[in-house]
């Protein structure tokens, strides 16, 4: 089984680029969706938030109002360290129980892709066999934030700010997939990354344990590849 970390600077286009792996037959583990579904209401996830932020940050029907929990962290760096020691642990038990999952019903030829945004903030990059970046220029990432998720933009660049440096992504990175272009050139590009880890898995990888993966040249596509 291949190990994969897919990152990216939020409006890169990391959720296409996860999409386009999942068509091509990549195992997801998407930490986002994880990370909503632990403060779902009734559980000790959402408690924890509760507890840490107050009852202001629940919508009317008791569920957690995302976009006011958003304008206090992402603006308060000591805030957005405090909601990720809760919510974090949390989304790491459950992407452990579906990797354990894929690994039992798609065997070692598994490609897992987990999906996770804040890699590089984290220094997760040594938990996977592969870590792919997913970068775009500052101005197209604004641009998409404005208008294709409706934020104004001091909260585009606010956003921008809170997260890794795309300098400090790359330092990280074995794959590049650069996402300035049409949607065509990024199909082209996923599908060759596809090909890449697809062929490193079937050559006998078999994650951290160190066999194959690890022993494995780098690789980059669109853009420079460090290690």
């Amino acid at each position: 089984m291949l190990r994969v970390g897919l990152t990216g600077g939020i409006g890169a286009g990391k959720s296409e680029v996860s999409r386009l792996l999942a068509r091509y037959g990549a195992v997801i583990v998407d930490s986002d969706r994880i990370a909503r579904e632990v403060v779902e209401p009734g559980t000790p996830g959402l408690a924890a938030v509760v507890g840490e932020f107050g009852t202001e940050v629940l919508a009317p029907d008791g569920g957690l109002d995302r976009a006011k929990l958003g304008s206090v962290v992402f603006q308060d760096r000591e805030r957005l360290a405090a909601l990720n020691a809760i919510v974090h642990p949390l989304v790491r038990e459950r992407s452990a129980e579906l990797e354990e999952q894929a690994r039992r019903e798609a065997g070692e030829d598994a490609v897992v892709v987990h999906d996770v945004p804040l890699l590089t903030e984290n220094g997760l990059a040594p938990l996977y066999d592969r870590v792919v970046v997913v970068e775009a220029s500052q101005a197209t990432r604004l641009e998409r934030l404005l208008r294709t998720r409706g934020m104004d933009e001091r909260e585009a660049r606010a956003r921008m700010a809170a997260q890794a440096t795309p300098e400090d992504r790359r330092a990280v990175a074995d794959i590049v997939i650069e996402n300035d272009g049409t949607r065509e050139e990024l199909e082209q590009r996923v599908r060759t990354v596809w090909e890449e880890l697809r062929s490193e898995v079937s050559a006998g990888s078999r994650g951290p344990d160190g066999a194959g993966a690890a022993d494995a040249p780098e690789r980059t596509n669109g853009g420079p590849s460090h290690g």
